[in-house]
């Protein structure tokens, strides 16, 4: 057999030498053939890592992919509207192949092969010469190389729907591969994941599994989940037969049998029913679960803790915070007066209207405030809701003071997620008290010290159209802020119906009007009150007198847009018309491939959608 030599950079070895020495005493510690780092599973482990690793990179998931993909939805957007910013025109669906911001070197969409390539050769290395049929260390890292390849699958497919599937190492014969129906790559992730669960253990099950960064048997099982509900719900698709062609393609389920919600729903619900049976994992205080998120050492999973899976960036990588914290100007929590970061995207104006007063999730969620230079909270303008659920201030090294890369954890999946995709499969099948009772356990932790309201409103749903309502409203209040709502909407084919229908609430705030006619009694304007660095603002729940007291009056303030200064740019009208979308959000639900990687190609990549 050919041998593969693999060139382990320093630090790589850095990762592992200190558990290997015996290995670096007998074998050269540059270079390792594929038996002797595939029969060992330190140095196997170090090839896994070696894909973790263009997850990181600067134009991978880091700084390209994680801060674009679930941009715009119904809940989110990026909140600043200007038609030739490239940024604008990713979240407003006007992006096309030479997009600045995605059509550079090294992007996601070859990044994400690089991880996959990686992978493939770990798995063959693995089942070739780590015996994992015999060894159970080896099962696992074979298994945990399978998710990963799944993880990345189902992101290349989140973002450009059909892509190359290249489930083997490349060899010169296949270096240059058009595009694959995503129906083929979505019935392997399932394959693979069905082969991987069994030999992974539960969270907190051994030293690997009690860590977020390290795969699980349930975030297995959840990732399952989540592609057999995207293969078997709607999307864009070009005909039969005519992937790669140019093809317009038109909104429809897939003709595949094997990807109907029949064939796959009876298994998701066997595979989400085993996660919650095995009591590895529970729901946490929702502002704690968020403290710990940015909290970037906070990596322990199990009984007790939510969160599954994070995205695995080192302490001094990663983008997350820096885009999409409260916004900071010049604060010390977020590096100093000549420092600006977060923000650049949030909930949209009419979220936090969503919530009831006795959510808890309102107010950890939408945030109206954002750090000045004095360290002190300020009203950004209404159309400039920040995601409070992320925060410099809770960072474990505040005030912070690193570089733009926070090493802030992007959380993939938590177990809340679990319990309603379980509801909505379980409703889907007709188990409506299972559903019901899924539901309820998400409804009662946000609705804590309030547990009557949300066992009141669980009960009083009836019939299916009802209870998957409502979990479409739930998914939008628990996730909001997490970037997966719009991949939701897509497989419902709610896209677009759902965007409008934020639209149309936007103009009701603006003008006071429909659901908004009673938000106060004056005119647009709020009263704020400043006590240390907590602020508190008067007019938006339904107040209709002057309050009493020292507070300051800002005239008109759901009528505007307040730049940086304090003034009125007069642009409230564009965002509404223009905000969430320029674009057809349907055609072009999924990012074009970019020209740089259909040169490379060798144009054996074509852009279908109408690009």
């Amino acid at each position: 057999m050919k041998k593969i030599i693999y060139i382990i950079s320093a630090a790589l070895i850095a990762v592992f030498a200190s558990s290997c020495e015996k290995i670096l005493d007998s074998t050269s510690p540059s270079a390792f053939d594929s038996e002797s780092i595939f029969s060992n599973y330190d140095l196997a482990e170090s090839q896994l890592f070696s894909a973790l690793q263009s997850f990181a990179e600067t134009n991978s998931y880091r700084g390209r992919y994680l801060p674009w993909i679930g941009l715009n939805s119904d809940i989110e957007w990026y909140n600043t509207y200007k038609p030739t910013d490239e940024k604008y025109q990713i979240a407003g669906y006007t992006i096309q192949p030479n997009n600045g911001q995605l059509n550079c070197t090294n992007p996601p969409f070859a990044k994400m092969y690089e991880a996959i390539e990686r992978l493939n050769l770990c798995i063959s290395g693995i089942d070739t010469y780590g015996k994992p049929e015999e060894n159970a260390d080896m099962a696992y890292l074979k298994a945990e190389a399978l998710t990963l390849r799944a993880l990345v699958y189902y992101d290349l497919t989140r973002a450009w729907g059909d892509v190359p599937a290249r489930f083997e190492p490349t060899t010169s014969q296949t270096i240059y591969k058009a595009k694959d129906s995503r129906d083929v790559i979505y019935k392997q992730l399932l394959t693979d994941l069905d082969q991987a669960i069994p030999y992974l253990p539960y969270p907190g099950k051994d030293a690997r599994t009690s860590r977020t960064d390290r795969v699980n048997k349930m975030f297995a099982q959840g990732l399952y989940a989540r592609i057999a509900l995207m293969a078997s719900g709607y999307a864009i698709r070009p005909d039969d037969g005519m992937v790669g062609t140019g093809d317009l393609g038109s909104v429809r389920l897939s003709s595949d049998p094997d990807l109907q919600k029949d064939k796959l729903y009876p298994g998701v619900l066997d595979y989400l029913r085993d996660a919650i049976s095995s009591k590895t994992a529970s729901l946490e205080d929702y502002e704690t679960l968020w403290k710990n998120q940015s909290n970037m050492k906070n990596l322990k999973a199990g009984p007790g803790c939510e969160s599954l899976f994070v995205f695995p960036f080192s302490d001094g990588r990663g983008r997350w915070n820096y885009t999409f914290a409260v916004r900071s100007d010049g604060s010390r929590y977020a590096g100093g007066s000549t420092v600006n970061r977060g923000g650049d995207a949030g909930p949209v104006p009419t979220m936090w209207f969503r919530y009831e007063p006795q959510d808890t999730r309102r107010d950890l969620t939408c945030v109206n405030w954002r750090w000045n230079s004095n360290d002190e909270k300020e009203l950004p303008g209404i159309q400039k809701w920040y995601f409070g659920k992320y925060r410099f201030e809770w960072m474990i090294d505040t005030p912070y003071t690193g570089s733009n890369d926070d090493g802030v954890k992007p959380v993939v999946l938590r177990y809340s997620d679990i319990l309603l995709m379980a509801a909505e499969v379980a409703n889907e099948l007709g188990y409506a008290d299972e559903a019901k009772g899924y539901l309820l356990q998400v409804r009662e932790r946000a609705y804590k010290g309030n547990e009557g309201m949300a066992e009141s409103y669980v009960n009083a749903l009836s019939g299916k159209d009802a209870i998957f309502k409502a979990i479409v409203d739930e998914r939008a209040l628990e996730f909001c802020g997490e970037m997966t709502r719009k991949f939701d909407l897509i497989r419902w084919n709610l896209l677009k119906t759902k965007m409008d229908e934020t639209i149309a609430e936007m103009k009701e705030l603006r003008s006071l009007s429909g659901r908004f006619a009673n938000i106060n009694g004056l005119d647009g304007d709020v009263y704020v009150q400043t006590k240390g660095d907590e602020i508190t603002v008067w007019g938006l729940t339904g107040e209709t007198t002057k309050p009493k007291g020292n507070w300051e009056k800002k005239a008109g303030y759901i009528t505007k847009v307040i730049d940086s200064k304090g003034a009125d740019t007069g642009l409230y009208d564009d965002l509404l018309e223009h905000g969430l979308y320029s674009g057809d959000p349907i055609q072009h639900m999924f990012w074009p491939i970019f020209y740089d990687s259909i040169v490379n190609s060798q144009n054996n990549l074509v852009n279908d959608y109408g690009y």
